[in-house]
């Protein structure tokens, strides 16, 4: 079994769509008519990884907007990168780095472990990091 892809209801899916391709590395695989003025978007980067954006037909049902390192609620709490380097990602975003929560250092967790949380333009909960390693004694 492979991971398929990650669905976002987005306000302005071409929005969206540029948040994660200017700044995250996407690109269109696949666009799928619904209508004149409505399409499926499949955005996939170089690790094969995909997002799949749809308008959103819905008013938001009124949970809290979400803030630090994402809702605590069940569903979704955020979506995560690895990146070399954390505060030149969150230079290279700009106006967009709508940060929620950090800078953190984890280093007492794992050596070089850095991680910032922002807001993509749907109000969702990015994770940036670097450093991670997974635990070799498992």
């Amino acid at each position: 079994m492979v991971f398929s892809h990650v669905a976002l209801s987005c306000t302005d899916p071409a929005k969206t769509e540029q948040f994660y391709s200017d700044h995250f590395g996407f690109r269109r695989a696949r666009v799928i008519p619904l209508s004149d003025d409505n399409a499926i978007v499949f955005l996939k980067n170089d690790q094969s990884v995909y997002l799949e954006l749809f308008r959103a037909d819905a008013e938001h049902p009124g949970f809290p907007a979400a803030v630090n390192d994402g809702p605590h609620y069940t569903g979704i709490r955020h979506l995560a990168f690895q990146v070399d380097d954390v505060d030149a990602t969150v230079t290279a975003l700009g106006s967009d780095a709508d940060v929620t929560l950090g800078p953190l250092d984890f280093s007492a967790f794992i050596p070089g472990w850095k991680t910032v949380w922002l807001r993509d333009p749907d109000g969702n909960i990015v994770e940036i990091s670097q450093g991670y390693t997974d635990q070799s004694d498992l």
